[in-house]
């Protein structure tokens, strides 16, 4: 009887680890988290101020909806394709006091709306940039700022850059330019 019952719990298990990686792999990747610490960069970095809303393309566990509220007083919201994600993120939000301030969404973020976003968190694969750009352009308001992770967008100019944590910043309506144009006026 244990044996069984220990054999329904794994595949149970397994189940779940398959839909938490296979579900977001469907609409771009699987969720791959940042360090808490690289996070607060990328948020200092993008001068994310309190009451400002903040969205997270791709939310994973929640922990940038998270920081975000708790460290940075901002109203967070994060879009996510995964089903157990969402169910994660609002028990964290549960247990962490948080329900107001902080809202998740199950949707695919091509189908979402952005509009009200004063910052977008994002960690792309590069593959994706270039249609992520065309959508944050028609979706975003002039002042938002877009923070990426990793990835650059290779046709706008980055407002701020930190090299060491490879973090880049967008102001929006974004400047048409490149990594090479930003480093070229840097050095003047």
């Amino acid at each position: 009887m244990i044996v069984i019952v220990i054999d329904i719990l794994s595949i149970l298990f397994l189940l779940l680890v398959l839909l938490w990686v296979f579900v977001p792999l469907i609409y771009g990747r699987p969720s791959i988290p940042t360090t808490p610490r690289r996070i607060r960069k990328a948020l200092e970095l993008v001068d994310l101020q309190p009451n400002q809303v903040l969205y997270d393309l791709g939310a994973g566990d929640g922990r940038v909806l998270l920081i975000a509220r708790r460290e940075f007083g901002a109203r967070s919201i994060g879009i996510e394709a995964g089903l157990l994600q969402c169910a994660w993120i609002r028990l964290r939000l549960v247990a962490g006091g948080l329900g107001d301030g902080v809202q998740i969404r199950w949707a695919n973020l091509y189908k979402a709306s952005i509009r009200a976003a004063d910052v977008i968190f994002i960690y792309p694969a590069s593959k994706e940039v270039v249609k992520l750009a065309s959508y944050l352009e028609k979706q975003l308001k002039p002042g938002a700022r877009v923070v990426s992770i990793s990835t650059d967008f290779p046709e706008w100019e980055p407002a701020a850059y930190n090299e060491g944590d490879l973090i880049f910043v967008y102001d929006m309506p974004p400047t048409k330019g490149n990594m090479m144009s930003y480093l070229l006026k840097k050095a003047k």
